[in-house]
């Protein structure tokens, strides 16, 4: 289980995010939405130990963060960041292969959680493929299947943090790789994810932290966080709160 508590975080003097409190819990996806500049990427890097914390703890497992070695870590905690940028022609197998680093499992097995990773991700054909001739979404999708397969399968002390994982994905493919995210949780791990679609956050989170300028607007369920007011405070953006035809879920529209 992967917690913060009291949770600030400053930059060049700056505090960028406060009084942020969290915990991520087996089989759940958690949403993190707010608009550009409010400190969503700067709590993905609080959350994995990446950025110092200038108040507050993270804990991992009910151990401080910073007691956790690297390659403890590293088969607990997986993050996929906003950018992630290979300059060598490797191998599609080989880019997700790198996600079998902390482990031992040997290379047989490596080679079928590789394949099984790909799977998830929507990424099987693009096997054999070097990582330079693809596009920018098929790219997004093999360093998913990278972070899969570093947790494979998923259980309930593992932790995967997505940053914007749909960003270079058209429409289909937002909604595939979601569900690989959803069906991962379902497996045991706890899953945080950082989205701007709404809709999106609405239809596969199930718990949603709204931030505004570094500080927690609200937290709670799709239907208790997106609501008519909050959005327009949040985003300025007016907007009608509708029930989803089939899934119940909120839906929202632009006004």
């Amino acid at each position: 289980m992967l917690r913060a508590e009291n949770l600030v975080v400053r930059r060049g003097g700056c505090t960028v995010l406060a009084d942020i409190d969290l915990e991520l819990r087996p089989g759940e996806v958690f949403g993190v939405l707010g608009p550009n500049g409010a400190g969503k990427s700067s709590l993905l890097g609080a959350l994995s130990g990446e950025l110092p914390l200038a108040a507050g703890a993270v804990s991992l497992g009910g151990r401080p963060l910073a007691e956790w070695n690297g390659r403890e870590r590293a088969r607990r905690l997986a993050v996929l960041p906003q950018n992630s940028t290979l300059s060598f022609a490797f191998s599609v197998e080989q880019v997700v292969g790198m996600g079998r680093l902390p482990h031992d499992s040997g290379r047989v097995r490596d080679a079928e959680i590789v394949a099984q990773a790909l799977h998830a991700a929507d990424a099987e054909h693009l096997r054999g493929r070097s990582y330079l001739a693809l596009s920018g979404g098929e790219r997004q999708r093999v360093h998913l299947a990278r972070v899969l397969a570093q947790l494979w399968p998923g259980a309930k002390e593992q932790n995967l943090l997505l940053d914007e994982p749909t960003s270079a994905l058209d429409p289909l493919h937002q909604h595939t790789i979601l569900q690989a995210v959803r069906e991962f949780a379902r497996q045991g791990a706890a899953v945080l994810v950082i989205l701007h679609d709404l809709n999106l956050a609405a239809r596969y989170c199930d718990r949603i932290l709204l931030l505004q300028r570094g500080l927690p607007h609200s937290q709670g369920t799709p239907d208790e966080v997106l609501n008519a007011p909050g959005l327009e405070a949040v985003f300025g953006l007016q907007v009608l709160i509708q029930q989803h035809p089939e899934r119940g879920h909120p839906l929202i529209v632009a006004r």
